[in-house]
């Protein structure tokens, strides 16, 4: 580089490039041209004219005010100019605010032309979108335009020209110039990493081998999808979604290439077709330039994919690969005899060997990581005659997984990998079998349930994801009203009594639960035992034990020893039985709060299943603290919802007299963040009721449900359509979900006492 004359030197040291980088106006429109590196910058001094105190500069491409404002040190007044016209006047301001009164600021294109009272002694443009034609206009005779040229790359050349007889000369070419910056910088900029944590992580990096994005991103809690979206902006590259790209995938285009290589490049050819290939990274700062080199007739493209899409890209294509081999392995063995319960092992195992086919654990592996990476509950693998379906469910629904071809045969195989990892029987094809495994995907680790269900046409596999992270959600996490969720926490403080969270299969009782025991774990002050059938999630400081009945250790078992172990609060799975129900209530007689679940529909409905699970009404009534009813709801994407207009048909339901004038409700429009669903997640619609006087003395009488109801009702029970239309009105969840959470006739206000409620 050529020697930078003194002048900009002071220029440099005179301007701090943080104050053009630290506001949020810029997030998402500074690139490596609107805000250069310092480097970069002294690199276009030292090769252009010097600039002189008493000239005119004019910079084209502005953006942030970097460049401009060191001009601005050297010159007697220059032009900024930007046709992005937010970018221009934030650029106004940062002038102002730091006394750079000798700058004028321009939002317009020299393509759509604008008046100037005195023409530029040097132009510097430091965008592609100039045409130089247009640019002699503003120029003094025998003025400098420095201009790149070539094609919009990351290293373009700088050129340099001189107006001579109201011409544009082309004088020599100044070198190449880097506008670049890797992720590192881009984070800096962005204001989402400073320059101490970005050290730190380094050394974390290096020390467990890992990768410094997967650092950073865990250390600040980053969005995998919005972090990636944000570097792909900045470094000029296209964010693609794996599933736009696994319909597409060629994979006779990934057997060219030696895996070894595309794994250290972090490289993936996905597509090859009128002289462009196209390749997908999960490294914003991959090289590309050794591929180019091996495909010089071929224009190289390179797409931006988060590390979990790149994985489950890798793994599609890894796997049609192995497929294709499997199958031609087998090919021998297709027209053989049948295949009995002995020989199904060797045909997992592959040719009669003690290793596992690669193949079919590898789909298996990336069947999970595609249930990992879609935030799936549960994975389901079905056989339909010679169709094969496999389905996630996310956020309540089912959906298929159309990227798995897979043969009946293959299916087979693979289910006899879940049995192995399971520990399970592989060849027993006749009863259902249930057991347990774990998956460990970077430092997050999931405990498997796992149940085979023989079926008409082959076995079924039904894999429910429990992620082990040490933590449960809080109380304030679940999405309860503050009232109901303030409450909770003061049952919990009681020092004895039941209390039941209620519901069918798949509400989240167990995560209200755990809920509670998460903030009595973090409070230390009391001991909490658990016995769970399985231990869904593992929550430190809480002893948590699991029932073993092959040996004879069931809940009521584990009750009777837990009482004279000195717990404070017990928590039981799952009241099943006479047995267990008699121990719970035993339990809170003797000092203890005891937590646990219950089937039923609602927290009414509750008391019916405790008298029909034998358990007197004196004792409900004596050590009954309240119960919880709930369901889940798909909860609106915070960042699409908008405010909707609300169903009729719902409306007429919900107020049979008339809808309030101020009903409100929301809905989300779709957008990258929830895959155009417009829901992100779910949340809890509960069913409060607090047993006080009132209702021991009705629980005591045994009246029929339907007057236990309407009693609970004027005690001040807080029904789930209290609950669901909260929600609603608060934008939580939207309005399509309230018939899917209530029946029918819970729609409309019920009758209290023989009035309606409000």
């Amino acid at each position: 580089m050529k020697y930078v004359y003194q002048r900009a030197r002071e220029a440099l040291a005179a301007v701090p490039r943080h104050d053009f980088v630290a506001g949020a106006d810029l997030v998402h429109s500074i690139t490596g041209h609107s805000i250069p590196r310092e480097e970069t910058v002294r690199h276009i001094l030292a090769v252009m004219p010097e600039v002189e105190p008493d000239q005119r500069v004019m910079h084209v491409g502005g953006g942030s005010g970097y460049l401009t404002a060191v001009f601005a040190k050297l010159a007697h007044q220059v032009i900024y100019v930007d046709k992005d016209v937010p970018v221009a006047d934030a650029a106004r301001d940062r002038f102002q605010h730091l006394g750079l009164h000798n700058i004028e600021v321009i939002a317009s294109s020299l393509e759509g032309g604008f008046e100037l009272d005195t023409p530029c002694d040097t132009i510097v443009c430091t965008t592609f979108t100039v045409n130089r034609d247009s640019v002699g206009q503003y120029l003094v005779e025998g003025g400098h335009l420095i201009c790149l040229e070539g094609r919009a790359g990351p290293v373009p050349s700088l050129a340099m020209f001189v107006r001579e007889a109201g011409k544009l000369e082309r004088v020599r070419t100044l070198g190449w110039v880097d506008f670049n910056r890797n992720s590192e910088q881009v984070l800096i900029d962005l204001g989402m990493v400073d320059e101490k944590t970005l050290a730190s992580a380094k050394i974390e990096a290096a020390a467990e081998n890992r990768r410094l994005l997967d650092v950073l991103r865990q250390k600040l809690n980053l969005e995998e999808t919005e972090l990636y979206r944000s570097l792909a902006k900045q470094r000029g590259m296209t964010l693609i979604d794996a599933d736009q790209l696994l319909p597409k995938l060629e994979p006779e285009l990934f057997r060219r290439f030696s895996r070894t290589f595309l794994d250290l490049s972090r490289l993936i050819p996905v597509a090859s077709h009128d002289g462009v290939l196209t390749l997908v990274t999960d490294d914003p700062d991959a090289r590309t330039d050794q591929l180019e080199r091996m495909s010089p007739d071929q224009e190289i493209e390179c797409l931006l994919a988060t590390p979990t899409d790149f994985r489950r890209i890798w793994s599609s294509l890894d796997l049609t690969v192995k497929g294709s081999r499997f199958v031609a392995d087998h090919a021998s063995t297709e027209a053989g005899s049948h295949l009995n319960d002995g020989s199904a092992r060797n045909d997992v195992l592959g040719k009669g060997d003690d290793s596992i086919s690669p193949y079919l654990v590898s789909v298996y592996e990336a069947i999970l990581l595609d249930a990992v990476s879609e935030r799936a509950s549960d994975i389901h693998i079905e056989q339909y005659g010679d169709r094969v379906r496999i389905r996630l469910r996310v956020d309540g629904d089912l959906h298929e997984l159309p990227q798995y071809q897979l043969s009946p045969r293959e299916i087979k195989g693979v289910i006899n990998v879940i049995k192995l990892r399971a520990e399970l029987n592989i060849a027993e094809h006749r009863l259902p079998q249930g057991g347990r495994s774990r998956l460990q995907l970077g430092k997050v680790k999931y405990d498997l349930r796992i149940q085979t269900q023989p079926s008409l046409h082959g076995e079924h596999a039904i894999i429910r994801l429990l992620p082990q992270t040490g933590r449960a959600m809080s109380i304030a996490d679940l999405g309860i009203s503050q009232v109901i969720g303030a409450r909770y926490q003061r049952l919990l403080n009681n020092p004895a009594g039941l209390l039941l969270v209620v519901g069918p299969t798949g509400s989240g009782k167990s995560t209200t639960l755990y809920a509670g025991l998460q903030n009595l774990a973090d409070d230390g002050r009391r001991k909490v035992i658990t016995v769970e059938d399985p231990i869904e999630y593992a929550i430190d400081n809480v002893q948590q034990t699991r029932v073993r009945s092959e040996i004879g250790f069931g809940f009521a078992d584990a009750m009777r020893a837990f009482v004279r172990e000195d717990p404070d609060v017990i928590l039981v799975g799952e009241i099943r039985d006479h047995e267990t129900a008699l121990e719970a209530i035993r339990a809170s007689q003797t000092g203890h709060v005891v937590l646990s679940t219950l089937h039923c529909n609602d927290a009414v409905d509750s008391l019916q299943r405790l008298y029909d699970l034998g358990v007197h009404p004196n004792s409900i009534a004596g050590e009954l603290m309240a119960v919880i009813a709930q369901r889940l709801a798909k909860r609106i994407c915070t960042h699409c919802r908008q405010p909707a207009e609300p169903d009729p048909t719902i409306l007429a339901e919900l107020f049979p007299e008339g809808a309030p004038a101020n009903f409100r409700c929301y809905a989300g429009q779709g957008c990258d963040n929830c895959n155009g669903s417009g829901t992100h997640g779910r949340v809890a619609v509960v069913e409060y009721m607090e047993v006080d006087a009132d209702i021991r003395n009705a629980i005591s009488s045994q009246p029929p449900i339907g007057e236990l109801r309407w009693r609970a009702l004027d005690a001040g029970l807080i029904t789930m359509r209290d609950s669901a239309l909260d929600h609603v009105i608060e934008g939580i969840i939207p309005l399509s979900e309230v018939p899917r959470i209530l029946p029918r006739e819970r729609m409309a206000p019920e009758i209290r006492g023989g009035r309606r409620s409000v």
